[in-house]
């Protein structure tokens, strides 16, 4: 497993792809994606998992973690979340948050995450904040 930075650009068809494929590529392109650093794992040269961060402050915000359904269960995302948590912890960030699938708030909950009890729905998908105090 390698992990690279990588372009805002090269995540949008693996978001499009896993998190909402009955949507239309521009709609997993973030106003945003210029001012962020995204992170990217690849599995023999190709691009299998990707996370995009925005820092802030002493905050660092992670959007759109997401894996091709094929490599999904061998620990990609995983290994992905421990990289820019621990890249946080580098950089000195107090607190690391993301908006996560309520169907997914478990897998957050194994790297000590917490619900922060405030939810929200975008596109018949709820939502709810997790976080980290490092």
């Amino acid at each position: 497993m390698k992990i690279e930075k990588i372009q805002a650009s090269q995540t949008w068809q693996i978001r499009q792809e896993v998190m909402w494929p009955e949507q239309l590529l521009e709609f997993v392109q973030l106003k945003e994606d210029d001012l962020g650093a995204h992170y990217g794992v690849f599995t023999n040269e190709k691009l299998v998992s990707i996370v995009s961060c925005f820092f802030t402050d002493n905050e660092m915000q992670f959007r759109k973690l997401a894996t091709l359904e094929q490599y999904q269960g061998q620990g990609i995302a995983s290994g992905l979340l421990k990289y820019i948590l621990n890249l946080a912890k580098q950089k000195g960030v107090k607190k690391v948050w993301c908006n996560a699938r309520k169907n997914k708030k478990g897998f957050y909950e194994k790297f000590g995450m917490k619900d922060a009890n405030k939810t929200f729905s975008k596109a018949g998908q709820e939502f709810t904040i997790m976080e980290i105090l490092l």
